[in-house]
Order: C-alpha cells, then sequence, then structure tokens
C-alpha cells in the first residue's frame, strides 16, 4: 500500500465527508474519490459506506483506520529521524490550525531557532491536533481555547478581542463599534464545530449571552470564500480579530465585553518537553 492512500484514507476516514477530505488535502473530489477506491481494490474489501450523509467506515475500514494512521506516524517518525542525523539538528512536527495570527508561524520558527530546533508544520485544526498529539503525531500543537488540555502542558502565546467583519456596503459598515443590538436580524458565518468545538460553543455562548442569537451559516476556512459570503449583500457578518479585515471588508470593534480568540502552544509531558517549553517561554516575551 502506498502511504499516499493511506493519507488519502485516514483524511476522508476523520472527515466523515469525500467533499471536506478532499479540501483538507488539497484535491479535487472525483481525483481523492478514484485513490480510495483504488485502494478497497487493493485490498479487496470496502472501506466505506457511501451515503447521502457522507462517508461512514465499514468494519474493514475501521480496522484499517489504526494501522493506518501508526504507519503514517512511522513513516514521519523516520523522516524526522533522517532529517535530524543528516543536518543535526532536532525536527519537532508543529500542528498550526486555521486562523493564526499572520505573524505567528514567524514568532513560532523564530523562538523554534533559538531552542535549537527545526519546525515543520502541518495544517489541522484544533480538535484533530489534539488527538493527534495524544498519539505522538504531533510534537507540538497550536490550539484555539478553549480546548481539552487535559494530560498535556500548554502556554498561551496569543489573545486579542474579537470585533465584527462585515462587507464595505454592509449597514453597520459606517459605525464606529457595533453594539451586540445592532446585530439583531443578521446571520453569523461561522464553521464547523467539528474543527475547534470548545471555542466555537465558547463564541456562540457569549453572544447568546449578550442576547444576540443569531442564525449560524457554515462556512469553510477559505479567506475567498468568506469575503465572497460577506460582500453578497445579505445580511450576514463574521466575528473576527482586526486583522481579517481586507480590501472590500471592514472590520469595527464589539462595543461591550467581546469573546477573545486565544492560542495556546500545547505539548506532551514526556521526551522533548525542553524544548517546548523553551519555544513557549520566547513566545511569551
Amino acid at each position: 500500500m502506498e502511504l499516499r492512500r493511506l493519507r488519502y484514507f485516514v483524511a476522508v476516514a476523520e472527515e466523515a465527508n469525500l467533499t471536506r477530505a478532499a479540501e483538507r488535502l488539497g484535491l479535487r473530489s472525483p481525483s481523492l474519490s478514484q485513490q480510495i477506491r483504488g485502494l478497497e481494490r487493493e485490498l479487496g474489501a470496502a472501506l466505506f459506506d457511501r451515503t447521502a450523509a457522507g462517508m461512514d467506515l465499514t468494519p474493514a475500514g475501521a480496522a484499517l483506520l489504526p494501522e493506518a494512521r501508526a504507519a503514517l506516524a512511522a513513516a514521519e517518525r523516520g523522516a524526522r529521524a533522517v532529517a535530524a542525523a543528516s543536518s543535526g539538528t532536532r525536527t519537532l512536527v508543529v500542528g498550526v490550525p486555521p486562523g493564526v495570527p499572520p505573524d505567528l508561524p514567524g514568532r513560532l520558527g523564530a523562538a523554534a531557532r533559538d531552542a535549537r530546533v527545526r519546525p515543520v508544520y502541518e495544517d489541522a485544526a484544533t480538535d484533530r491536533q489534539l488527538a493527534a498529539l495524544r498519539r505522538r503525531e504531533l510534537d507540538l500543537a497550536v490550539v484555539t481555547l478553549p480546548a481539552d488540555l487535559a494530560g498535556l502542558a500548554s502556554e498561551t502565546v496569543h489573545d486579542e478581542p474579537l470585533g465584527v467583519l462585515m462587507g464595505d456596503g454592509h449597514r453597520l459598515a459606517a459605525r464606529e463599534a457595533v453594539a451586540w443590538r445592532d446585530l439583531a436580524g443578521e446571520r453569523l458565518l461561522w464553521f464547523d464545530r467539528g474543527l475547534a468545538s470548545g471555542y466555537h460553543d465558547a463564541v456562540l455562548g457569549a453572544c447568546r449571552a449578550a442576547g444576540w442569537d443569531p442564525e449560524v451559516r457554515v462556512s469553510t476556512a477559505r479567506r475567498a470564500v468568506a469575503r465572497a459570503e460577506l460582500t453578497s449583500g445579505e445580511p450576514v457578518v463574521a466575528l473576527r480579530p482586526a486583522w481579517a479585515a481586507e480590501p472590500g471588508l471592514v472590520w469595527r470593534p464589539l462595543a461591550g465585553d467581546a469573546p477573545r480568540l486565544r492560542f495556546a502552544l500545547a505539548w506532551r509531558r514526556d521526551a522533548g518537553h525542553a524544548y517546548a517549553e523553551a519555544i513557549a517561554r520566547r513566545l511569551r516575551r
């Protein structure tokens, strides 16, 4: 079996949806479907039940999933060991979720270099990162808070308020600040709960506590798609940090208590923790 196909299989299994898995992998859905069917032919068993709701693992698929994850993790460890041995520099695999501040990866990279390690980044949503960290597939995880960090060490490395992001022609765009009551009737452009469940629920809880119970429109993390949704002329806004504004969009602070966007660096308390602690200390400065 090719590692590439195992990686595709794991992505579809975790997303339970071919389209979302294809977006995560940067593939077209038909191409990904062909690869999965090729793996099924190679193994002589159906790995998924295809339904209108998505892709459900068959018993054969459920049996393959932990073995596929183990094979991919072993291959990654082997590649890191070779890289470390050839360069004399320890390599750490760092998970990074969508929506991090533009400067955070650069700051993290500089802190890693100061600690004499080389970071290798993997795109992964918070909930998936935490599972991968506990399976030892990641060395460090940049996670969106709040999150289930039980048994892990962590350090908050970013904290800023959310505000209202909208199209520059939106009815509230001329305001200097937006009150919660001003958002009545607006839909909230939000994300799938499976990406960062703690943050998802915390922000929606803050909205409701402030008197705004929005209709949620789930969208992808792609900036171009979000910009198209926000500039469509419909009553829809997003809650984002100030740096999310770009041409065609405006950002306004919330008047009153605003939810916050916080990120933490998380790691296991085992071998390698000294590197993680050193990186976290440098990021705090």
